[in-house]
């Protein structure tokens, strides 16, 4: 599926034809949970489409709960010692075994408790939040999901179905020093942390990503 709606917000009509084709791609008959990952760049959506999606596929009658990536953070003690601090974000300052594990856990019918990062502490919170056996369907949303280096492209044997979100560098560049100035910094230090560190995970992903089942928009 392509589809043709705008990078933001998704309307209504555009997230219920969404959710019709997820639900139609997804085994629901399994006993097992099913798993849908929305990767993409850093300020492709990922968030804003993530969320209504898992309300509308619930609304359906399908309970679905959305598990983001970024409680996978290393930690900055364990990044300033290994010259990561400034490249934070980067795939690899992330616990990408301890994700893993994560992702397959969710695949089965039981209760998975996984961490939540706290963007206002700038740290990662371990048992934030829970995914309960009632719970059908977990939407996965991250950055790298779909990276084809070593270690990242194993987790694609997880995904029942993949999502992949296409935005045009120079809008995500735009949103990107947009949510640094939402965060206190001025034009010229918003400018330099997204150019410096979030422009470069663009351009790695976007030189290096597996195929996905769907694209968005």
């Amino acid at each position: 599926m392509r589809g043709a709606v705008s990078a933001g917000a998704p309307s209504e009509a555009d997230l219920q034809a969404l959710c019709d084709t997820v639900l139609g791609r997804l085994d629901l008959s399994s006993a097992r949970r099913q798993l849908v990952a929305i990767s993409g760049a850093p300020g492709s959506g990922k968030s804003t489409l993530s969320a209504p999606l898992a309300a509308a596929m619930s609304a359906r009658g399908v309970a679905t709960e959305v598990v983001p990536m970024d409680g996978f953070h290393l930690d900055n003690s364990m990044l300033a010692p290994r010259g990561l601090l400034e490249r934070k974000g980067a795939p690899e300052s992330f616990d990408l075994d301890g994700f893993a594990r994560l992702c397959a856990a969710l695949k089965s019918s039981e209760r998975v408790v996984y961490p939540l990062f706290d963007r206002a502490r700038d740290i990662a919170v371990a048992g934030a939040a829970e995914v309960g056996p009632g719970c059908r369907v977990v939407i996965v949303e991250g950055n790298y999901l779909l990276l084809d280096e070593p270690g990242w492209r194993d987790l694609a044997e997880l995904w029942d179905l993949s999502v992949r979100l296409v935005v045009p560098v120079e809008e995500l560049e735009a949103r990107l020093v947009q949510r640094w100035r939402d965060h206190g910094l001025d034009q010229a230090a918003a400018q330099a942390r997204a150019r410096g560190n979030d422009l470069a995970n663009v351009a790695r992903i976007n030189a290096a990503s597996l195929p996905s089942d769907l694209t968005w928009p």
